[in-house]
């Protein structure tokens, strides 16, 4: 018996040593506000996504995989950190001058696999702050990126309906002349400072809540900015420059493992694809901006085919959130929507914790050792810190990635492998919660608007049978109150108790 068990240690530990050794390429691409919905291997019929189709056909497609927020800052942070968002104070959406978010010491992603000896990298939107109090623009960006396990970043520092529209080249503003130093604040730098509000008539993307402030590239953005103009990007070169960036890294990262995080910037407002893009998908900017980040994925692949890396390299495929139409421009993206459903069959998008705010297409590709294929297993962007952990073989500390769970099988699609058995859903502030288990789903709103999170009593709790009613249109609450029990236990654990 005793050498039977010795035998089976062995030849686990044989088999974990071998798949470490192999130590494939991650890619990990992040849509920005992608609807499950809005890719055609999904269902669409009316945008057409070739080539995350041919990235589903080549791997597996999860119909159950899940952001861990309905907003881009939290879900970016839970992602690299593998920890949930509402566990820390200000991992609510970022404003421009928000300092580093994720603090130097902080296990991360790209701090666990630079251990096991990957170069690695961030190109496109951050999102999660930079610098210790604020951002020192016009000197050294510390801490950032470089500071939690990064070896090099191209960032998009903020989002881009916020100021401002700049390049953070690892620890610094691209091309930022001395002679014209950048400033970023929260009010107007002097009376005559033109803004979306003064110079309206002069917008080519006219605002409709919020989106007042300093004017760039004729949109008006959140916030106020002067100075650095030679450091300032054309919105619609964004997609070309990170696609261009990601595969002169690549290349000159083949001969090793490395990690990249390809954040785009699509499809968030300002939705402003290049104008080889302009009137392609028949559904204005946000459709064409849909056709721009399937062309970016396209594009990677390319680069992988090219240099023979397509089986040495997993890629997986996510969205920081749900979609959104109406976000603050003008841009027809609810007039020109037509029979597109951007949330699939599901109920809610952004902002929500509705299944469309946080199950948005989700893919693995791994030529050669992911079997093409669907799965209904859940998973979800917070368990990639615990897994790729796994498939390389890292020892974590115990505190790491308390939040992250190892899915690992499930994501190669290994028979019989399973994923999470519960997962929270939050909204941007964590007030809004949700909690999927099986088929069941628990919804936690506050009373009278976003109320602090405390006692249940303070909620009105819904359940849905998800199985039946995947649109969340029927609370069974009351037929099933065991069930609403049993889920309010597990949210309520889940609240105070990480999992390690």
């Amino acid at each position: 018996m005793l050498k039977h068990v010795i035998l089976a240690v062995l030849a686990v530990a044989l088999s974990l040593s071998a798949f470490a050794v192999e130590k494939p390429n991650i890619i990990v691409i992040m849509a920005d506000d992608l609807g499950y919905g809005d890719v055609s291997c999904n269902g669409s019929k009316t945008i057409s996504t070739p080539n995350i189709d041919r990235l589903a056909s080549e791997g597996i497609r999860f119909t159950s995989g899940y952001c861990s927020a309905s907003t881009c800052t939290p879900t970016r942070y839970s992602l690299l950190t593998g920890t949930y968002a509402f566990r820390e104070k200000g991992t609510g959406v970022a404003p421009p001058n928000a300092p580093a978010i994720i603090r130097p010491g902080t296990p991360t992603i790209a701090s666990m696999l630079k251990q096991q000896d990957y170069a690695t990298a961030v190109i496109g939107k951050w999102h999660l702050g930079l610098g210790d109090d604020a951002p020192i623009w016009n000197g050294e960006l510390r801490p950032g990126p470089l500071d939690i396990g990064f070896d090099h970043c191209l960032l998009l520092p903020t989002t881009n309906d916020r100021v401002p529209q700049v390049f953070v080249e690892d620890r610094r503003v691209r091309n930022l002349d001395p002679a014209d130093p950048l400033w970023v604040g929260n009010e107007k730098p002097s009376p005559e400072h033109p803004t979306g509000i003064t110079h309206r008539s002069e917008l080519k993307m006219d605002w409709k809540v919020g989106h007042n402030g300093t004017i760039h590239n004729g949109i008006s953005r959140i916030g106020f900015y002067t100075g650095g103009e030679r450091a300032r990007f054309r919105d619609e070169d964004l997609a070309d420059e990170w696609v261009r960036a990601s595969d002169r890294w690549i290349e000159a990262h083949q001969q090793e493992p490395f990690f990249l995080f390809f954040a785009s910037h699509d499809i968030h407002v300002p939705r402003t694809p290049h104008e080889r893009f302009v009137g392609k998908s028949g559904q204005g900017p946000r459709g064409d901006s849909i056709l721009q980040f399937d062309w970016s994925v396209g594009h990677v692949l390319e680069t992988l085919d090219r240099l023979g890396l397509a089986e040495k390299t997993l890629v997986v495929l996510c969205s920081d959130n749900g979609p959104v139409l109406d976000d603050g421009y003008q841009d027809q993206a609810v007039e020109l929507l037509g029979s597109h459903q951007p949330s699939g069959p599901f109920r809610g998008g952004k902002y929500s914790v509705w299944e469309g705010g946080t199950r948005t297409p989700f893919i693995a590709r791994w030529r050669g050792r992911i079997q093409p294929g669907t799965s209904d297993e859940v998973v979800c962007t917070i368990d990639l810190a615990a897994t790729l952990a796994a498939l390389t073989g890292t020892v974590l500390p115990k505190r790491a990635f308390p939040d992250s769970v190892n899915v690992l099988g499930a994501l190669l699609g290994e028979p019989g492998a399973k994923g999470r058995d519960h997962l929270v859903q939050q909204d941007n502030g964590g007030k809004k919660l949700g909690l999927r288990a099986g088929e069941w789903k628990l919804v936690r709103l506050p009373k009278g608007g976003n109320r602090p999170r405390g006692a249940a009593e303070e909620f009105t709790e819904s359940l849905f049978n998800l199985d039946r009613d995947p649109a969340e249109q029927t609370d069974v609450a009351q037929q099933h109150p065991e069930q609403l029990e049993r889920l309010r236990k597990l949210l309520d654990h889940a609240l105070s108790n990480p999992k390690n």
